[in-house]
């Protein structure tokens, strides 16, 4: 992933002000750190930190169109950039970057030409002639992007909250698939798939067809690959692979199409898979399982309790949130960026969406009707922004790299959440556990794509998987650094969104410690009292009303494996 950061419509356009947002720019250094750019045309400014994956030799930043009347700098990656080339024939592109596109689309097309991209993308787009900009953020928000407004009038667009500092008095969470155009002043949403009014679908399930969309995710005369056109990259590459369910599957079908082509792959024709976890953990076990299975080469790291304890607050630091979940599942992911890193690793591929769109959290066994079970999914989806793929994005930009997440592919998406919700409902008596319409897509027989056990392997919170004891460390850390005293206080001190637990406070001390500023803890969603993982559980089952703890392991009478890791 880049960073971009944007001051655009200041009153200020001076040598000190141009040296104060490259300075402000550098705080996104570790997103991109092999080349940096600023652009300057009046009142605005836009600057880049880039992550060089696709033609590190001449796609620095900003991107412009033949008369550089129209200026780019783009934080992601377009996959369908070579079928998009072939539509601006009277084009002349001077790079080979992915985000060359952009610049020449925005002359064809104007601003409708945001939902020709295929990928993920938060851009800011100057055009010279008139002095306008448009901003826009990718459909589910995998890159992260927030909006501020200064008292000057100018409006500022940053990558991260750290970006902004005081010299932005207030900002927010940029919207999801929106942009925002300097001539209305306002947002207009660009994403609007058929799922998203939340209407009960009704296609019948085609197990079949489901994989084909899985693997084949745009239903053209070219199918390209939802798995296989994320590994778009010219360094190496690897898949995230905790032994679950969505991991597996991803490296089972890349492993596949690796061991069918030619063409070598950076590594060679061998996937490498990574894998974190305490000692012992479940996790670290079916990884290994599976990278054997697959024949990736598996790269296996432990960590201590302590060892994540050590590095809270640099994760809160990077994340930029407290929510408790989000840090729990960050902490190892950042640890485990961090050693990915030192291998010459740039791109990983990631799971994010997948529990979401077919309801893999445990509380969905609560689900009393097939209305209820796909509206939960939707509203999941709408806040992945704000946790996982929060979590997955800045965990991994922290160190230099850049996730990238098969399962939120829009035509995937589409498919996957148009099959009738009754099909997707978890109904034991009939051998139906969570996320059975992709166990079954996948459920071959003469050719297994995985094991049975680890195809028909039960949820596990990536923050449970490591190790059960993570989880407790972390809460006997956070009693020891926060009294009952201190909680009888929290509502005075934290007023909004107080939190409830010690651990919760814990977070919330560091976080506000680098972020004091009111906008930034507003861009914190949810409660800390009930989680968002199992905030629509409480309504399912009353028995969930005095849980506090949003664990996986805590979906009562549901988790079946008790282990004490």
């Amino acid at each position: 992933m880049c960073g971009i950061l944007a001051v655009l419509g200041c009153s200020d356009d001076s040598l000190t002000r141009r040296a104060r947002v490259l300075e402000l720019s550098r705080r996104l250094k570790h997103r991109g750190p092999d080349w940096s750019g600023l652009y300057q045309h009046g009142d605005c400014y836009s600057a880049h930190q880039r992550l060089a994956i696709v033609d590190p030799d001449s796609g620095d930043q900003p991107l412009f169109n033949e008369d550089k009347s129209v200026a780019v700098t783009v934080n992601g990656e377009i996959y369908n950039h070579e079928e998009l080339r072939k539509k601006l024939v009277n084009h002349t592109f001077r790079t080979g970057s992915d985000c060359d596109v952009i610049a020449h689309l925005y002359e064809d097309y104007g601003e409708d030409f945001v939902d020709m991209l295929d990928g993920i993308f938060s851009f800011v787009l100057l055009y010279a002639c008139d002095n306008s900009f448009i901003v826009a953020r990718d459909a589910i928000g995998v890159t992260s992007l927030y909006i501020g407004w200064g008292l000057d009038g100018a409006v500022w667009i940053s990558s991260e909250l750290k970006a902004f500092n005081d010299d932005c008095e207030h900002f927010e969470i940029f919207p999801p698939g929106h942009l925002h155009k300097s001539k209305s002043r306002g947002f207009r949403r660009w994403y609007n798939p058929p799922w998203f009014s939340e209407s009960i679908p009704s296609v019948k399930y085609d197990p079949l067809f489901l994989r084909h969309a899985f693997e084949n995710a745009r239903l053209f005369l070219i199918y390209l690959y939802a798995v296989i056109k994320r590994l778009m990259s010219d360094f190496p590459f690897g898949v995230l692979l905790s032994g679950g369910l969505d991991s597996s599957l991803i490296a089972s079908v890349t492993t596949r199409y690796l061991a069918g082509t030619s063409a070598e792959k950076n590594w060679g024709d061998q996937l490498h898979s990574f894998c974190i976890g305490l000692e012992g953990s479940p996790d670290l076990k079916a990884a290994r399982e599976v990278a054997d299975y697959l024949g990736t080469v598996h790269h296996e790291f432990h960590f201590t309790v302590q060892d994540g304890i050590d590095v809270i607050e640099d994760v809160i630091y990077h994340i930029e949130t407290y929510d408790v979940t989000t840090i729990r599942a960050s902490t190892p992911m950042f640890l485990l960026s961090r050693k990915i890193k030192s291998l010459g690793v740039k791109v990983l591929i990631s799971v994010e969406g997948s529990d979401e769109i077919f309801g893999g959290y445990l509380y969905f066994h609560k689900a009393p009707n097939k209305d209820e079970f796909h509206r939960e999914p939707c509203r999941k989806i709408k806040a992945l922004h704000q946790y996982d793929c929060l979590r997955a994005n800045k965990a991994t930009s922290a160190w230099e790299l850049e996730a990238r997440v098969p399962f939120l592919d829009k035509e995937f998406l589409n498919v996957a959440m148009s099959i009738d919700p009754e099909s997707k409902m978890i109904k034991k008596e009939e051998g139906r556990i969570e996320k059975w319409v992709l166990r079954k897509a996948f459920d071959d027989e003469e050719r297994p794509y995985l094991p049975k056990h680890i195809l028909y392997r039960q949820k596990e919170q990536f923050s449970d998987g490591v190790g059960y004891s993570w989880i407790d460390g972390l809460k006997a850390h956070a009693a020891e650094h926060v009294t009952d005293k201190m909680m009888l206080n929290a509502s005075f001190i934290f007023p909004y969104n107080t939190p409830t637990t010690k651990e919760a406070y814990y977070y919330r001390t560091i976080f506000e410690r680098f972020f004091p500023q009111n906008s930034a803890r507003l861009t914190v969603p949810g409660g800390a009292s009930v989680a968002c993982s199992t905030a629509k559980a409480v309504e399912w089952d009353v028995a969930w009303k005095n849980n506090l703890d949003p664990s996986g392991r805590a979906a009562l009478g549901v988790h079946l494996s008790p282990h004490n890791v």
